[in-house]
């Protein structure tokens, strides 16, 4: 019997309806779980063919457990290793290597100390940055912004170097970054599934968090299908099973605001009724075609563009080391 299980917090109407969809196909040797930890020893097998992680950014126990149950061969969605790896501003990064409109971002380095380190730990950085410089790529107004965070914590809009710095001074050991404000005049939340499955949501940032999904946006056709490329773009060089990538558009061109979101909101009291009902079945049918295509011992994750391109390069020259026996 293949077990696909799902792994959550706090949210209720997802998990629960992911596992009812699935089981009510009753695909012969497929059944459906939330995710039941006793132990984890190890390099023991987890028992679950796939597991759809949708809380490990937020306990780490967790993330440790789907690296082992990985390693055993359960498809874990998303791969935890890369996602352990990835953060927002590589993200853009990225993004901009492939093509795909972003805007300006600068990283900046925590206003305060990390634990256990001192100014002599920033030898190499210069002091004071170069922050003309910086305001003058950027641009005014901005976002600053957690450069790993999600969910909207620690974001300001700014205005102006006097309230960058005034707002700066209160993150503390937060890594953050500085993105130049996109004036858009529509926007877009959109679900990805398989890398292969989108579905484009009309999105409105600015009004209350229960009528975002209410906006409609009067856009053409080519862009809507301009849209769906850059989202599958972005989460093929990604490598994320299931992500959402939110896209603004200013004097016609689509920028990729947020697209790292591996474990995005999909409770039907926010996304909506139409919206939560295609991530249920799209999710559903996808967790299943991993399930069978799953083979025990084997790595049964997804490894996104940007990763096989750098897998499939020669070692750096000196970088191989012949092995010396004991």
């Amino acid at each position: 019997m293949k077990k696909i299980g799902i792994l959550f917090g706090q949210e209720r109407s997802f998990p629960q309806a992911f596992v009812e969809r699935i089981n009510s196909k009753q695909v012969d040797g497929v059944v459906a779980e939330p995710v039941s930890i006793d132990k984890v020893v190890q390099a023991a097998p987890s028992g679950y063919a796939v597991i759809v992680d949708r809380i490990s950014q937020d306990v780490p126990f967790y993330r440790a457990y789907l690296k082992n149950a990985a390693a055993s061969g359960t498809a874990v969605i998303n791969n935890p290793f890369w996602w352990s790896a990835d953060e927002k501003f590589f993200n853009n990064t990225l993004a901009e290597k492939i093509g795909v409109p972003v805007p300006r971002t600068v990283l900046l380095p925590s206003k305060d100390h990390p634990l256990d380190t001192s100014s002599d730990s920033f030898s190499n950085l210069s002091f004071p940055l170069d922050w003309e410089g910086i305001f003058r790529y950027v641009g005014f107004p901005a976002f600053m912004k957690p450069f790993a965070g999600g969910g909207w914590k620690n974001v300001y809009k700014l205005n102006s170097s006097d309230e960058f710095f005034e707002k700066f001074n209160e993150t503390g050991q937060l890594v953050m970054m500085l993105q130049e404000a996109i004036d858009f005049e529509s926007y877009f939340r959109c679900y990805c599934i398989g890398g292969k499955h989108v579905r484009i949501m009309h999105y409105e940032p600015r009004n209350p968090h229960h009528l975002r999904y209410a906006a409609r946006h009067d856009v053409s056709e080519d862009m809507m299908k301009k849209l769906e490329h850059y989202v599958l773009q972005i989460n093929q060089a990604l490598g994320y099973d299931f992500n959402t990538v939110e896209l603004a558009i200013r004097d016609g061109v689509p920028y990729a605001i947020d697209f790292c979101n591996p474990a995005p909101d999909a409770d039907v009291h926010s996304v909506g009724q139409e919206n939560f009902e295609w991530v249920v079945e799209t999710a559903a049918n996808y967790a299943i075609e991993r399930a069978l295509a799953q083979k025990d011992g084997e790595d049964n994750l997804t490894w996104g563009t940007f990763m096989q391109n750098a897998v499939g390069k020669p070692a750096a020259k000196g970088g191989r080391k012949k092995a010396v026996k004991a």
